[in-house]
């Protein structure tokens, strides 16, 4: 062999030790775990949906994407919620409650549970259709409806799903975000009525596509085009209703066309909630101070919220939702798929 082949040669030998010295090196390194959103196979779905409210409440009917990490045979890609709010896993001998618990909570329990056969389980729970919590579109609009979402969607859209605005349609497209699970969360103030449960936008910005008239929309949430602009009376009252402002319209009045209060009404603690650009505004009210002519009988505003307490009661979102959800529960649902 001449000198210049067996230096050849052995360059080559030193080649092909380094090569197997780096395969051994990488299979000794710790594999680094991925989000199930970058696993082969990870639908897409589920990676956007991953992006949506946190805090979403699980309900019957409601699809998810279960992946365990690193364990295919574990991971589900469609688990439908029962009706009783259970699900089924594998190796997992008794039924799983999903219902009224949020996705982070739920992947939590399960990977708990797989502990025993599995060191350090990571397991991501996606939403992948959102069937428990149907949002509905009512009032002025061509199609008024209600709407399975299968993908986050935003106001606009909503609204194009719903043929969009009539003529008859008012200035304004108004958001009432509701616990439809009938999940018990949190603490009373938890569910008082404020900016987050209750919002009114320019209908001519949400039409035009402006971000901050142009939320996305969550699951259970009411969007109403009023043919005019409304108040709400709520809580404590006969009948928890939408009040057209068509003209003036204080508060007592509008107590009346709710039917008047119901006893143990804590009737000095009324609340008028108004919304104003720079937040949430609370006024006060005593109906006997106004029912004696000491104190003025306040007109309403443009998505003002009477809030009629009990006495020693709390208050509860339920009441704001009560006055609109009634009428969305004969309309047709559709799917936006």
């Amino acid at each position: 062999m001449s000198v210049s082949s067996k230096s050849t040669f052995e360059c080559a030998i030193v080649i092909g030790v380094l090569a197997v010295a780096s395969v051994f090196v990488r299979a000794q390194q710790p594999m680094r775990p991925r989000m199930a959103s970058q696993l082969p196979g990870a639908s897409e779905s589920a990676s956007a949906v991953s992006r949506s409210d946190p805090t979403y409440r699980l309900g019957p009917e409601d699809v998810l994407e279960i992946k365990v990490f690193n364990r295919p045979q574990l991971s589900r890609d469609s688990v439908r919620i029962d009706e009783r709010g259970m699900i089924q896993m594998p190796l997992i001998d008794r039924e799983l409650q999903a219902s009224c618990r949020t996705a982070a909570e739920l992947s939590k329990d399960i990977a708990a549970r797989y502990a025993k056969y599995i060191r350090n389980p990571q397991v991501d729970v996606f939403v992948k259709e959102f069937q428990s919590q149907p949002v509905a579109v009512v009032g002025a609009v061509n199609s008024p409806g209600r709407f399975q979402l299968r993908r986050p969607i935003r106001l606009l859209d909503l609204l194009a799903f719903a043929g969009g605005p009539t003529e008859r349609g008012g200035r304004q497209v108004q958001v009432v975000h509701s616990n439809g699970t009938g999940c018990s969360v949190g603490d009373a103030e938890a569910t008082e009525i404020n900016e987050e449960t209750f919002s009114a936008f320019d209908l001519r910005d949400t039409l035009r596509g402006d971000p901050k008239a142009n939320p996305l929309v969550r699951p259970g949430d009411v969007v109403t085009v009023p043919e005019a602009e409304q108040a709400f009376v709520v809580g404590n009252v006969v009948n928890p209703t939408a009040i057209p402002l068509r003209e003036t319209v204080t508060i007592t009045q509008a107590i009346a066309m709710a039917g008047g209060t119901m006893p143990d009404t804590k009737s000095d603690g009324v609340r008028i909630v108004r919304q104003s650009e720079a937040g949430k505004n609370v006024i006060v009210v005593d109906l006997k101070a106004i029912a004696t002519r000491r104190s003025a009988d306040i007109p309403l505003l443009a998505n003002d919220v009477v809030e009629v307490p009990v006495s020693g009661g709390k208050r509860f979102l339920r009441t704001l939702t009560g006055a609109i959800l009634p009428s969305t529960r004969r309309l047709p649902i559709r799917v936006i798929p």
